[in-house]
């Protein structure tokens, strides 16, 4: 007996959930089996996107390297991941008082190698090229950029020696397109997108993987985008801005990263259609953009 046709569609959906459903099942077992007994670092561990990376590593059996500048956080954060019935291998740094030199030396002392670098430790700054002092400017420049490339020069050499490896920075869609008064943020972030680039190329003959994920802002409660009193500038320009600061998750930034590690994707931008649209803009149109940009800058003085 036939189906009468006007249950055909919602049996197709049915059906299409279903597999939907099985589909993400079976990459999420895949994730975590890919990742088992792999030597992780993950820096910035007790940020909201370094904890749960830890949350999604640890579950999937890796040997984590948890590394931040708040040792009582990371005793929280290795008491959480531990209070299990096995508990897997998992190693806390606190580095606030350590070089970059040193910390790479550590890393390595702990397992004698590096599967998987993922540098998360980022600084945020919002305010007027005027107004940030030089020493400000090295400071973001240092944790942004000196750190992530110190510590992946640090690691390549045993990388190199095994043909194996994987570098994940975890960097911003400001390493490609930048907005106002946020100018020492976004060098940084330039700068680190190209080092990483440049990188990717370098050790391609060695089967190392170099990858980069830019997303918009982390979607936090102590955002820096809530500072001081909101201005009112145009409609297209405010549309604009607030589509390119609209944040993700730290649980969709986590699966995003992965995703990125067990794939071996090279390049992921995880942005609204905003934002990719002023990317294509920035290169298409330039005159539009800035245009815009400058008028949002404007009526945020006019309004001050």
């Amino acid at each position: 007996m036939a189906l009468p046709s006007v249950m055909v569609l919602p049996l197709l959906i049915v059906v299409a959930a279903g597999l939907y459903y099985i589909y993400n099942e079976v990459m999420q077992f895949m994730s975590k089996s890919l990742v088992r007994n792999k030597v992780m670092v993950i820096t910035d561990a007790v940020s909201g996107v370094g904890t749960e990376c830890a949350h999604l590593f640890h579950k999937g059996g890796a040997r984590l390297i948890l590394c931040g500048t708040s040792w009582d956080k990371l005793e929280s954060l290795y008491n959480y991941l531990t209070d299990d019935a096995d508990p897997r291998e998992l190693v806390i740094l606190d580095f606030s008082d350590m070089g970059m030199e040193d910390v790479v030396a550590e890393v390595l002392e702990c397992y004698g190698c590096v599967d998987v670098l993922i540098c998360n430790s980022s600084m945020k700054l919002k305010s007027p090229v005027q107004s940030v002092s030089l020493e400000l400017d090295r400071n973001v420049m240092d944790i942004n950029y000196f750190g992530p490339s110190t510590l992946a020069k640090g690691v390549l050499p045993t990388m190199i020696s095994r043909r194996s490896g994987h570098i994940v920075l975890i960097n911003s869609i400001q390493g490609r397109l930048a907005v106002p008064f946020r100018s020492s943020y976004a060098a940084s972030k330039h700068a680190v997108q190209a080092f990483f680039d440049c990188l990717r190329a370098e050790v391609e003959e060695y089967g190392i993987v170099v990858s980069t994920i830019s997303h918009t802002f982390i979607n936090a409660s102590d955002s820096p985008l809530a500072e001081g009193p909101a201005p009112k500038p145009n409609i297209l320009a405010a549309f604009i801005t607030s589509q390119l600061i609209h944040g993700v998750s730290p649980s969709v930034l986590a699966n995003e990263i992965m995703q990125t590690v067990n794939r071996k994707r090279k390049e992921v931008m995880l942005a609204h259609p905003i934002p990719r649209v002023a990317l294509y803009l920035r290169f298409l149109l330039p005159s539009f953009l800035f245009a815009v940009l400058a008028a949002e800058v404007k009526d945020s003085v006019l309004d001050e």
